[in-house]
C-alpha cells in the first residue's frame, strides 16, 4: 500500500518544490526520493514505487491532469470510436523516465529490501478513462461495458496488453515483486466482477509468468468480500491484498489456507494509535498465523496520520519475531 505520502514532512517540501503531481511523479530523481523517505525512517521490509496508475492512460496520449484540492482530470475514452485517441505504444519519454526511477531506486535499498512495482488493474484505470475523473458509482463505465461489452472489451485489452508492458519496464529496471492494483473491483456484481476485473488481472499475471515464472505478484481487487472464493480460482498463486472490510474468519473460508494473504490494518487505527493499535495488531498476526502473511494496512496511510504511531506499528510488529 502507499507508504509516502503528506503525513511525512519531507515528501510535503518535495511535493511543493515539484509544483504538480505529475512533475513529482515524472521526476526520476523527485519519485526516488518520495519512494526511499518511507525506508529512511521505518526500515519496512519492501519498498513501493512512487507513481501513480494513470500514467498508463497518459503514455497512451490521453491528456491528464491533476487539480488541487479535485483529483486527476483526464480526457475521456467513452467508445469504440474513441479508442482511436490512444497510441499504439506506451510514450517511451514518460514511462522511461519510471524506468529510471525504478532504476535508482532499486540502486540506493538495500540489498534485503525489497521492490515493488504496481500498475493498477485494468477495470479500475478505465473507470478514470471512461469518466475522466474519479466517480463514486462508475456509472460511465459499466453502461458502456453492459450497453457494448465488446466494444468495452477492446479497450480492457488495450489496458492489459499495456499494463503488461509496463510491468516488464519497471522488472527490467529493477523491481523484485509487483502489485495490481483494483481499487474499485469490488463493486461489481459478480458476473461483471469476473470478467471486467479478474480475468483481465489473470491475463497479465499469465503473461508476466511467460517471461518471469518467479515473479511474486500480489493483487488487490478491494473489497471482494464474499467473491474471494473467485479470485482464489482466477489467480491461483497470487498474494491477495485484503483491504479494511474483510472478515478474517471469511479470508479462511474462502482462501485455500496456502494462499498469501496482504493488509486488513484499519488507517483509522494507526491514527488513532494506542491500545486500539495494539490490539488491532495482535488480532491481525493471530487471524493469520496459520498462512502466509505479509502485515500491512487495507489501504494507504492516512495524511493525518501521526508518525509515531507507524514508528509503533513496525516496532511492535519486530518484537513478536
Amino acid at each position: 500500500m502507499r507508504q509516502a505520502g503528506r503525513y511525512l514532512p519531507e515528501y510535503r517540501d518535495l511535493r511543493a518544490k515539484a509544483g504538480s503531481f505529475l512533475d513529482l511523479c515524472y521526476n526520476p530523481d523527485f519519485a526516488t526520493e518520495v519512494t526511499l523517505q518511507p525506508i529512511r525512517r521505518f526500515g519496512f521490509d519492501a519498498a513501493i514505487l512512487f507513481s501513480d496508475i494513470l500514467i498508463i492512460p497518459h503514455a497512451l496520449g490521453l491528456h491528464l491532469d491533476f487539480l488541487q484540492g479535485e483529483g486527476p482530470k483526464l480526457e475521456t475514452v467513452t467508445s469504440v470510436q474513441d479508442l482511436s485517441k490512444l497510441s499504439p505504444e506506451l510514450d517511451p519519454a514518460k514511462v522511461g523516465k519510471v524506468y529510471e526511477a525504478v532504476r535508482q531506486v532499486r540502486a540506493a535499498l538495500p540489498a534485503q529490501t525489497t521492490l515493488i512495482g504496481f500498475v493498477g488493474g485494468p477495470w479500475t484505470v478505465a473507470t478514470y478513462m471512461v469518466a475522466g475523473r474519479g466517480s463514486s458509482d462508475h456509472a460511465e463505465a459499466r453502461l458502456w461495458a453492459l450497453r457494448d461489452p465488446n466494444g468495452f472489451a477492446r479497450l480492457i485489452d488495450r489496458l492489459v496488453e499495456a499494463s503488461i508492458q509496463h510491468l516488464f519496464g519497471q522488472i527490467a529496471a529493477g523491481a523484485e515483486a509487483v502489485q495490481i492494483f483494483d481499487s474499485w473491483a469490488g463493486e461489481l456484481p459478480e458476473s461483471e466482477f469476473e470478467r471486467w476485473s479478474l480475468k483481465p488481472i489473470a491475463e497479465i499475471v499469465a503473461g508476466l509468468k511467460a517471461r518471469h515464472p518467479d515473479l511474486p505478484v500480489i493483487v488487490f481487487p478491494r473489497a471482494s468480500g464474499s467473491k474471494l472464493v473467485l479470485v482464489a480460482r482466477h489467480l491461483p498463486g497470487c498474494a491477495v491484498g485484503l483491504d479494511t472490510s474483510e472478515s478474517l474468519g471469511a479470508v479462511r473460508d474462502l482462501l485455500p489456507s496456502g494462499t498469501t494473504v496482504q493488509g486488513n490494518l484499519d488507517p483509522i487505527a494507526l491514527v488513532a494509535g494506542g491500545e486500539r493499535l495494539d490490539s488491532e495488531i495482535d488480532r491481525i498476526r493471530s487471524g493469520f498465523a496459520d498462512r502466509p502473511h505479509i502485515f500491512n494496512l487495507g489501504h494507504g496511510i492516512r495524511q493525518e496520520t501521526p508518525i509515531a504511531h507507524v514508528e509503533r506499528l513496525v516496532t511492535r510488529l519486530r518484537e513478536s519475531f
